[in-house]
């Protein structure tokens, strides 16, 4: 199968490019990333001479580029990555997060569509088993209480400019399956951690700031509570809904593992303290829990995310592999390991 997977240049993306790879020998990955701040070539440094790897700068939303690939390389899949992610990056230029996230998953759609069907309802023959994964979040649902959890059937509440674009790009998506019969699936999932996530967000910039003995932000009061799913989980997440979902539905993830910013921050210090304990200094610091500082919240910021799984874990059969603290360790021992960490930051 040739497999188009956009935005794997990306955290998540360049993640699952490499575990499909290492786990599936028929499949040959078309790779297309626009290669913005968020997405780093260095991401792909282990695969992207693989003879089934296929690299392709280029933007989403360029319609004719998208269909001259579904054409060149007869493609049978799409996985949707690519996406403006960061939210208050969203707060400061939401045009681009609507561009990327509404527009581009719409070209994307339309060029599925016109490649693999006949009509409204009738597949070409050849591309029968054709199928369309989009990749979306748990933000969409808005913000819970301390108590409940989001389902597949909580209405959608977006409250960034951020969380709406995805939610408005899920509504489009699920109108594909429903008007047109476009084999469609939408995953939303909680939090992500790991490997090679870009340094903009809450995990790495904790590490960053504690290795540089520089103030840690946690915004407000540091109780917005979020639940924490590893990368190496949500790959595999991804592969089982994508070889074993239903068609038209749509699938959460999540991590099982809630906890609030500064319980994060503290975590990441108790294991910095063991893996790089802090040498002598001249601002008498000797625990990286001594930088937390608490900063200003941010504008429409979510108290607390949480998900019921249920339905992934009962119609397919999928377990986690890993507990919060063994991925930590992991994404820790990356960070240290990484020579270029704190070097490439570019926010837009």
């Amino acid at each position: 199968m040739k497999l188009l997977i956009t935005g794997g240049a990306g955290f998540i993306g360049s993640n699952f490019v490499q575990h499909l790879l290492k786990y599936h020998e028929d499949i040959h990955i078309i790779n297309l990333d626009k290669l913005t701040y968020a997405g780093n070539f260095e991401n792909l440094r282990g695969v992207i001479h693989h003879p089934r790897h296929t690299f392709i700068q280029g933007d989403i939303c360029n319609r004719q580029l998208v269909d001259s690939i579904f054409e060149k390389h007869q493609i049978g899949g799409v996985i949707h990555f690519a996406a403006e992610s960061h939210v208050d990056n969203s707060i400061v230029d939401p045009t681009s997060f609507i561009n990327t996230n509404v527009l581009g998953t719409s070209t994307l759609l339309e060029a599925a569509r016109h490649y693999w069907m006949e009509g409204v309802g009738v597949y070409k023959h050849s591309f029968k088993h054709a199928r369309f994964l989009h990749i979306s979040t748990d933000e969409v649902y808005g913000t819970l209480g301390e108590e409940g959890f989001f389902t597949e059937s909580t209405a959608y509440a977006p409250n960034s400019p951020y969380s709406a674009s995805k939610a408005s790009s899920d509504m489009i998506v699920r109108s594909y399956f429903h008007t047109y019969g476009l084999n469609v699936i939408t995953t939303n999932c909680s939090n992500n951690y790991g490997p090679m996530q870009h340094q903009e967000k809450l995990i790495p910039t904790v590490i960053r700031k504690a290795l540089s003995l520089e103030s840690i932000p946690i915004y407000g009061d540091g109780k917005n509570i979020r639940d924490w799913l590893y990368v190496g989980d949500h790959c595999r997440a991804i592969e089982k809904v994508f070889f074993e979902g239903r068609t038209g539905e749509t699938y959460l993830i999540g991590g099982h593992q809630e906890m609030a910013n500064i319980e994060i921050a503290q975590v990441i210090c108790d294991i910095l303290d063991q893996m790089k304990p802090i040498q002598f200094n001249n601002q008498n610091i000797t625990s990286y829990r001594q930088l937390i500082e608490f900063v200003q919240d941010r504008p429409g910021h979510d108290f607390r995310y949480a998900i019921d799984d249920s339905k992934l874990r009962s119609e397919l059969g999928f377990q986690l592999k890993y507990d919060f603290e063994n991925g930590m360790k992991e994404t820790i021992k990356y960070y240290l390991e990484d020579r270029q960490f704190g070097k490439r930051i570019d926010y837009v």
